[in-house]
């Protein structure tokens, strides 16, 4: 019912109080308004909420310090993190830069090694045909020059020695006045 019709009521149809529910009406249920006679009376003017009180000024301060703290926690571990990964990184170039160097130094020592294995090879290929001709031309002068009478009776006799870079000659003639004794030495050519 509302104040109006309570109004035009008779003595005998009003309620006692003004709150009082008739039987007409359905109940309503009140919704509080979360205000309490505290609140009420500690609530604050409009020219006191502009300014924080002395304990809203140290949860501010406490609550800015601990955001701070956790940004400059959050900052040293991104910077942690990024020196494990610059540290990785570098162990990583520092590995390649490794495998490639020793590659180049087989891929050189490989290189020389033939090159020194040819070259010896030729040398040792010319120093033997020289050997050889040298030997073979010593064989013929031995055969040709062994037991060998000359037409006044001499005799030609004669040996040789090869050494590692030389060819010993001597040669023994004997001849009716005197024997007559040659000694060559051959140097063969060696590389050294």
């Amino acid at each position: 019912m509302s104040i109006c019709q309570l109004g035009n009521l008779s003595e005998e149809e009003k309620p006692e109080q003004i709150n009082e529910q008739t039987q007409d009406e359905p109940q309503k249920k009140e919704e509080p308004t979360g205000l309490s006679p505290e609140s009420l009376t500690s609530e604050k003017l409009p020219e006191q909420e502009d300014k924080p009180s002395t304990s809203n000024l140290e949860v501010i301060k406490i609550q800015a310090w601990w955001r701070g703290t956790l940004v400059r926690r959050t900052l040293l571990h991104a910077v942690l993190r990024a020196l494990i990964i610059q540290r990785w990184w570098k162990q990583i170039l520092t590995s390649m830069m490794e495998k490639r160097r020793r590659a180049a130094l087989e891929n050189f020592t490989r290189k020389e090694w033939a090159a020194v294995k040819l070259q010896s090879w030729v040398r040792m290929w010319r120093i033997r045909r020289r050997y050889c001709r040298l030997l073979n031309a010593a064989r013929i002068i031995q055969a040709y020059w062994r037991c060998h009478s000359c037409a006044s009776r001499g005799f030609i006799k004669g040996h040789y020695r090869v050494t590692a870079n030389h060819l010993h000659l001597e040669l023994e003639i004997l001849l009716g006045s005197g024997p007559c004794i040659v000694s060559e030495c051959i140097p063969l050519p060696i590389k050294q």
